[in-house]
């Protein structure tokens, strides 16, 4: 892994206060949702591949709580975007709306939405860049109704690739947003 500059560390820290806040889970900054990314790049956008949505179980065991999953019956696919954008695609919001109805009957899960970015760019440039994606991805959860209180974001930019190698399929693997459950 890459060492951070010194001369970033004031902007990490502040990130890292504005994310996790002091004390409070719920105080996370709104991203800019206009879902272009910085003017000043450019590239071609490509598909991330077929991601089917985690399909609930319908196990119940007959009490109130019949509807509800335990969280390993339900795998938590992650959405990808395009090169240098953080505007949702439409199979992105498909597996939101499949996460949104999973989560609303599961009132007591909590959900940490990871930001992620390819290699390209600066460190600076991707934290911020992917900020913005784990954002659009709770704001559109909040708009289908999931209470913000149960979602938290972070932005990992570059730094935890899932794929290697510089090419557009390890690239595109890497612009995505997971989801971590926790309670």
């Amino acid at each position: 892994m890459k060492r951070i500059p010194v001369r970033i560390w004031p902007a990490v820290m502040l990130a890292a206060v504005l994310t996790f806040g002091c004390g409070s889970k719920n105080d996370v900054a709104p991203g800019d949702l206009t879902g272009e990314g910085d003017a000043s790049r450019t590239g071609e956008s490509t598909a991330a591949g077929d991601h089917t949505s985690g399909i609930p179980s319908d196990k119940g065991d007959g009490a109130a709580g019949a509807n509800r999953l335990d969280d390993r019956e339900y795998r938590f696919d992650n959405v990808h975007f395009e090169f240098d954008q953080y505007r949702l695609t439409p199979e992105a919001r498909r597996i939101l709306t499949a996460h949104a109805k999973v989560l609303l009957e599961n009132g007591g899960w909590t959900v940490v939405i990871e930001g992620h970015c390819d290699e390209r760019g600066t460190v600076e440039y991707n934290l911020a860049l992917g900020e913005k994606r784990a954002a659009a991805a709770r704001d559109f959860l909040v708009q289908y109704g999931v209470p913000a209180s149960r979602l938290r974001i972070i932005s990992y930019g570059k730094e935890r690739p899932v794929a290697t190698g510089s090419t557009e399929e390890a690239w595109a693997v890497n612009r995505r947003c997971e989801f971590k459950v926790t309670r």
